[in-house]
């Protein structure tokens, strides 16, 4: 994942020296090793992900003449990751920023989380929604100018089989968590998510281990890792670049060299989006945020 680096120590230590005083001199040392070596990473990481907000105007000419179609993660995206995933709230700024993009541009929600429950946090009519790492899409419910006549008709849910297993497993699953504190289970519907962000790092070996003791019974479920969560997935051939891929065709836009997708997100499944988006243009942009609503030097293109 990409990550800005920040150094708030050097930061604190230049907060805190003293103000120039008249007629006092001070000689300039070399920074400390520790700094250098934060500096030489810093940098390193700069070049490799440059932010996107730098070359914006590159970006624009990209984007020149094509249909922009927005893709947005949620949790790190568009709102702060928290302790408490049910209190992963966005802002109203942040909510207005969005209603603006979905004005000009066709705007999906893609989320690992269950739709509903995104739906319920952005609030926003007119926006695609692909909750449980997309395997639940929904068109919007208010007709903008950017979405077709039939837009409400998109739905498509390929993992409906495994509804009955993955609510076994939810239940299967709380109970084990009963026994690591700071533990969580959140049934996403079609996934579930195990979330250990509040769980003592020592115990972070054992939460793992009871989580494939349960998962051991059922060869039809695949877990993957993500930033202090364990997700539990069908072992179906669909995440969220399928997802994305399956919003460009229902927008039109599956054969279309005018298009321009934009993917922003976080996580390493977002990772799958960004894997897909060189097949429907050369141009195209993911972006990669810190895992707090994007803003100006938090944003970096890969």
């Amino acid at each position: 994942m990409t990550k800005q680096a920040a150094f708030p120590a050097a930061e604190d230590a230049l907060a805190a020296a003293p103000a120039t005083q008249p007629g006092r001199r001070f000689t300039s040392f070399p920074p400390p090793s520790w700094a250098r070596g934060a500096c030489r990473k810093a940098a390193a990481a700069q070049e490799k992900h440059p932010s996107a907000l730098v070359g914006f105007e590159t970006v624009l000419a990209a984007a020149n003449g094509k249909q922009i179609v927005m893709f947005l993660d949620y949790d790190g995206t568009l709102s702060p990751i928290v302790k408490d995933p049910d209190s992963a709230v966005m802002t109203d700024e942040m909510r207005e920023a969005v209603r603006g993009v979905a004005e000009h541009f066709p705007t999906a929600i893609v989320s690992g989380r269950c739709r509903d429950k995104v739906f319920n946090f952005v609030k926003l009519a007119e926006l695609y929604y692909a909750g449980s790492h997309g395997m639940d899409i929904k068109g919007p419910t208010a007709q903008c100018k950017h979405t077709k006549a039939n837009a409400g008709a998109v739905m498509w849910q390929p993992a409906s089989d495994f509804l009955p297993v993955i609510e076994e497993v939810y239940h299967a699953l709380t109970v084990k968590m009963e026994s690591i504190p700071g533990a969580t289970v959140e049934d996403n519907k079609f996934c579930l998510s195990v979330h250990f962000r509040c769980v003592q790092e020592e115990k972070w070996g054992a939460l793992d281990d009871q989580v494939r003791s349960v998962l051991k019974d059922y060869p039809g479920l695949r877990l993957t890792k993500g930033r202090k969560v364990l997700e539990i997935r069908p072992s179906i051939k669909w995440d969220k670049g399928n997802a994305l891929e399956f919003l460009l065709e229902s927008l039109g836009f599956a054969d279309s060299s005018d298009v321009f997708p934009i993917y922003i997100g976080d996580d390493r499944t977002d990772e799958d989006a960004f894997k897909v988006l060189p097949t429907h243009s050369e141009e195209r942009l993911h972006l990669l945020c810190e895992g707090v609503p994007a803003q100006a030097g938090q944003v970096h293109q890969d």
